[in-house]
């Protein structure tokens, strides 16, 4: 659930780890191939840097980044891969939008209506719900690993828009060109970065109860479960009084 931090580490999202490192690596994986398009000079491709950055932090091996910087500039074959965002409505009216990285558009157009259907939720029109959302560089750290003074200062002087502290992150918002400004001075002081992407932030959200936050997180695991899906963003909320009834369960 990228761009959502304080929502991950729900207990019956849990247990499906060889899952997730599988999903994680094809996903790091793709923006890679798709960053590379662009140009495979490292120094000059702010988002190829950032894909490699965010493959690392996964552990994704050195030789499968390389190979697929070398998918995306054609040395290789299999980059034919195309960015596609759908958007769409979850449960209690929720907005969705759903970033794809996909070598066969007719068959994922198909997958992503079905799965919607399936989690009571439905697709909408291009633009119906992309309007709720800004586009934002977002920078993950865990709380222990830096004070609030630290993040306050670093951040802000390297252009951070927005620092929110969360229940175990510091989740460090600011302007897409700004990004690598900001992640850089965090490297730079030596403060490690759970991860550093660019995340479709909700200008405004829906606050769900207990039995619309799992609705709307069960549709998300399905949607997740495709292997072309690389980001779901929505602008569901959950109180902390509703999290912890989630995390007792």
């Amino acid at each position: 659930m990228a761009g959502h931090s304080k929502w991950a580490n729900i207990k019956h999202r849990k247990g499906r780890q060889d899952a997730v490192r599988s999903k994680q690596f094809t996903r790091a994986a793709k923006e890679i191939i798709i960053a590379a398009k662009v140009s495979g000079d490292i120094a000059n491709n702010p988002r190829l840097r950032s894909a490699i950055a965010a493959a690392k932090a996964v552990n994704l091996p050195k030789d499968k980044i390389e190979n697929a910087i070398k998918k995306g500039t054609g040395e290789l074959a299999g980059g034919d891969i195309h960015e596609i965002t759908y958007e769409g409505y979850g449960p209690g009216g929720v907005a969705i939008l759903i970033e794809v990285a996909s070598d066969n558009k007719n068959r994922i157009v198909a997958e992503m209506r079905h799965t919607l259907n399936k989690g009571n939720g439905n697709m909408g029109e291009a633009g119906s719900v992309a309007w709720m959302f800004d586009n934002k560089g977002q920078i993950i750290i865990k709380k222990d690993a830096v004070s609030e003074e630290q993040v306050m200062d670093i951040g802000l002087e390297a252009g951070a828009e927005d620092i929110i502290e969360e229940t175990e992150d510091w989740d460090i918002r600011c302007e897409p060109t700004d990004m690598e400004a900001v992640r850089t001075a965090f490297e730079e002081a030596g403060i490690a970065i759970e991860s550093a992407e660019m995340a479709k932030i909700p200008q405004n959200t829906i606050e769900l109860d207990a039995e619309g936050a799992k609705k709307m997180l069960r549709l998300i695991d399905l949607l997740e479960e495709n292997d072309d899906v690389q980001n779901v963003f929505t602008n569901m909320d959950v109180s902390d009084e509703v999290m912890a009834e989630l995390n007792a369960e």
